[in-house]
């Protein structure tokens, strides 16, 4: 018996159809931008959770979750991230 596998970009599509879905989707997209760039400051420097933790003076589990989504971080906090990741913060905000 083969299974049948869902394809999230279809999912994804046809959910976002729906516009209390798309409402909540878009209230999410700072925060989902905010995890995405901090995921990839960190790969592209090859460290893991556990390397920037050590770098920032806190725990794998505080860079676990803030990659997670399950934290709310300060702006000091972003401010020693963005240290430990040797690179500047810039916060903007854009016209929709």
């Amino acid at each position: 018996m083969r299974r049948k596998y869902l394809d999230f970009t279809i999912w994804k599509k046809e959910a976002l159809k729906n516009h209390k879905i798309r409402a909540e989707y878009d209230k999410l997209k700072p925060e989902y931008a905010l995890i995405s760039a901090i995921i990839g400051a960190r790969s592209k420097k090859k460290l893991t959770q556990k390397d920037l933790a050590r770098k920032m003076g806190t725990k794998q589990s505080v860079i676990s979750r803030l990659e997670s989504g399950s934290a709310n971080p300060s702006f000091e906090f972003l401010k020693r991230l963005a240290r430990a990741l040797d690179t500047d913060l810039k916060i903007k905000f854009a016209s929709k």
